[in-house]
Formats: C-alpha cells, structure tokens, sequence
C-alpha cells in the first residue's frame, strides 16, 4: 500500500463517510485543496455498465456552463478553405498532410485534435499514437466536423469529451478549486444529465453506483447521487 502523507490524513479526517448533499460535497471539496498549485474538481463515478458489450459503452461529450478553467489548445487538420476557416476560427494550429506528418513524428502540443471528415483516412494512421491519449478525432466526440468554427468555440468554451473506462467507471474534470461551489455545481449537474441522457441501451438495473468528488490532491468526497439528479437546474444556477 502506497504511503499516505500527513497531509492528505490530516485532509482525509475532515471527511464524513456519509453521502453528502451536493453543494455541501463541493464546498469540502474547496477546503481540502491545499496543494501549492490549482487543484482540478475531479468527478469519479461508476455506472452500472459492463463496456465490453457495445450497447454497454459510454462516449460523449458535456459543455460545461461555467468552462473548464483552463485554456484549450486546439489543432485542426483539414483541406482547402477549410485551413483558413479553422485558423480565423481561433485554432491554434492547423495543417493538412503536413500537420499529420509532424503528429506522427511526435508534436502533441495541443489538448484537442478537430479533423474534417474527408481528412480522417489519412487521420486514421494516427490511431496507435492518438488514441491512447484520448486525442484521435471521432465524430461522437464532436471532432469529426465541417463545422470548425462551431467545434472550436465549444471546445475552448468548455466543452469536454469523456468515456466510461473498461471497468465501467467515469473520471471527468468538471472546473479548477478557484470555482464557487455554485460554479461547480452547475458544472456538476451538466455532467450528472449527459450521463443519463446517454445511458447506455444495454444498461439494466441501477445505472448510477456511486459518485465521489475530490481535488487533484485531495480526498474522495461522496455525492448523494439522488439529491444532485433530483436538483432543479434554477437551484444550481
């Protein structure tokens, strides 16, 4: 077993085990973040779900109202009209055969990678190196568009792209410890409703196990899943 540092077991014993109501979670979550950088809300949630079976797999995305506090470096890959589109757009790079050529000798200087559809043959050899980053371009990511301009104002704004990992648990950054809890939670109930909106076809019997918030370097604080999913949006907002 690793080591638990004092710290952390100091921060550990402000935790209830108990269910906490949301916004109550959030504001711990604000009071254990005490490393010497800006800590992420980190969401940890898992589902009732089995993704080794195609109708049990969850992959989408969430636009959080209140952004993700952090800048997005956006890359485009794309022909034609569509490069000036992307780079007037506010990409941060864009390129067509020559942009995937430096991808595929190891320049990965961006945090979302926005291909057009009629790129994503020559797109596809980067798979190996893409997707086990969480990089390569899909089109239930929203990164498979013509729409650049569209994707890329989401996609700084604070829209997200996560998946249910092959144990069926999602972990997802929802907001920085500089947020107000009710920042945060707003965030927080976005996530809550693209899970159940995209609940799997193939998912049976309770779908939400258990949901636990915490700072980067903080402890694990559990939600009361019932409480956040019965919250009315005008609460959070």
């Amino acid at each position: 077993m690793p080591k638990v540092s004092r710290r952390l077991q100091g921060l550990q014993a402000k935790v209830e085990e108990k269910d906490y109501h949301p916004l109550e979670a959030l504001a711990l979550l604000k009071d254990t973040a005490t490393a010497k950088f800006t800590e992420a809300a980190e969401a940890h949630i898992r589902l009732g779900i089995d993704p080794k079976y195609t109708d049990q797999q969850l992959r989408t995305t969430v636009a959080l109202p209140k952004g993700t506090g952090q800048i997005v470096r956006v890359a485009v890959i794309a022909r034609g009209e569509k490069v000036n589109e992307a780079s007037n757009a506010g990409a941060d790079i864009v390129g067509s055969e020559e942009l995937i050529d430096e991808i595929q000798k190891g320049r990965l200087d961006f945090d979302k990678l926005i291909a057009t559809p009629d790129v994503m043959p020559q797109v596809a050899r980067l798979g190996k190196l893409l997707g086990p980053r969480g990089l390569m371009p899909s089109p239930k990511g929203g990164t498979v568009t013509f729409d650049l301009a569209g994707a890329i104002a989401e996609f700084k704004a604070g829209k997200l792209e996560f998946r249910a990992d092959r144990t069926g648990i999602v972990h997802v950054m929802f907001g920085k410890t500089t947020f107000s809890p009710e920042d945060l939670l707003v965030n927080l109930k976005a996530l809550q409703e693209t899970i159940d909106r995209n609940r799997p076809s193939g998912a049976k019997g309770r779908y939400w196990r258990t949901f636990y918030v915490s700072a980067t370097m903080g402890p694990s604080i559990k939600i009361d899943v019932t409480a956040l999913r019965d919250l009315k949006l005008s609460e959070a907002a």
